[in-house]
């Protein structure tokens, strides 16, 4: 399990014990000695938060509420946290106030519970919006706010300068390159068979892949002949100089909630071909950009990066597209939605 999966666990943690001493100090009747050890704890929690996901602002907001809304329950992205929240509204018969859900439903009845019961649920996408909708949920407490990306480190460099910096530079060639887990879901099992396609095309193609995953002997295997750059897991600012090397970043998922990597690409100044699935069309943008799911799908997408490679695109349409999802701005968006459910609540 790697550094950020263990961080997320911990994170979870802190969450679920810091939501039992909490209802411990609104509902039981321990003496002040107790209850006053139960909010150094939880201030400790807290700090240890903080330590945690400090480039997670959302992380620490939601302990706040809880330290000073007692009886709102701040449900972060995953279905560990939706799970405890299930239970802890069975034990407690708390009305759940306020749940935020970035993930796709996996227990139904769970979900559908907590959602119908929160102020407000946030969807990173309208896709994952519908497929809650499919499950039964109602959808009128529902607000869709994407994730973002970080314009400090995603912006745009000039091409040949960051070739020549990795070491990758070639002339007069076309630069393809693919960024994520090396896994079914990416579709990584199929980039042998869609870079082939290319290649037949245009010769003159280097394939560069930035990730690592369960499928990578075997992707490399499938693409022996093919100028390909395996650059394996490497940090994010590394994965932006890749992606400014990039004429055409391929994603071609069989699903995805909303693919931050899309965005972040964008912001370098370079088109993303992507599938019709999940919410790759939103992320996108632009319908032309997008091969639709079905017969002769890896043919039809190969088709399509050599169209794109072939007629170019402007890269400022796209990097000025993408400076609406930065961070500052989506927290902007979550964050005034908190206030008004807050005020909301106060004048109950």
């Amino acid at each position: 399990m790697n550094t950020t999966k263990i961080k997320e666990r911990i994170g979870h943690l802190l969450i679920m014990v810091m939501s039992v001493l909490l209802l411990e100090l609104k509902y039981s009747e321990q003496p002040p000695l107790i209850r006053t050890l139960y909010g150094v704890v939880v201030t400790f929690l807290v700090i240890m938060q903080y330590a945690l996901f400090r480039k997670h602002k959302l992380v620490v907001l939601g302990s706040l509420f809880l330290i000073r809304e007692p009886n709102i329950f701040f449900v972060l992205s995953t279905s560990d946290v939706a799970i405890i929240a299930y239970v802890l509204l069975e034990l407690r018969r708390l009305k759940l106030k306020l749940s935020i859900f970035k993930e796709p439903l996996d227990v139904r009845d769970i979900y559908l519970e907590t959602l119908e019961n929160a102020a407000r649920c946030i969807f990173v996408s309208r896709a994952l919006l519908e497929k809650a909708k499919s499950f039964g949920y109602s959808g009128q407490n529902a607000t869709v706010i994407p994730n973002g990306y970080d314009p400090d480190v995603f912006k745009p460099m000039d091409k040949n300068t960051v070739r020549k910096e990795l070491g990758i530079y070639k002339e007069n060639t076309h630069y393809v390159g693919f960024v994520g887990n090396l896994i079914p879901i990416k579709r990584a099992d199929k980039l042998p068979e869609i870079f082939r396609k290319i290649a037949k095309e245009l010769p003159n193609t280097r394939f560069l892949i930035v990730g690592d995953g369960a499928l990578r002997d075997k992707i490399l295997k499938e693409m022996k002949g093919l100028d390909v750059v395996f650059a394996g897991r490497v940090p994010q600012v590394e994965v932006a100089k890749y992606m400014n090397a990039m004429d055409v970043m391929v994603l071609p998922s069989r699903n995805e909630g909303w693919p931050c990597v899309i965005l972040e690409a964008q912001a370098c100044g370079t088109c993303v071909i992507g599938s019709s699935n999940g919410g790759i069309p939103e992320a996108i943008g632009f319908e032309k950009y997008v091969v639709q799911e079905g017969d002769k799908f890896e043919e039809r997408f190969g088709k399509r990066v050599v169209e794109v490679l072939r007629e170019g695109y402007d890269m400022n349409r796209l990097m000025e597209r993408a400076k609406g999802f930065t961070w500052v701005k989506v927290v902007e968006r979550e964050t005034e939605l908190y206030e008004q459910i807050i005020q909301a609540f106060r004048r109950d």
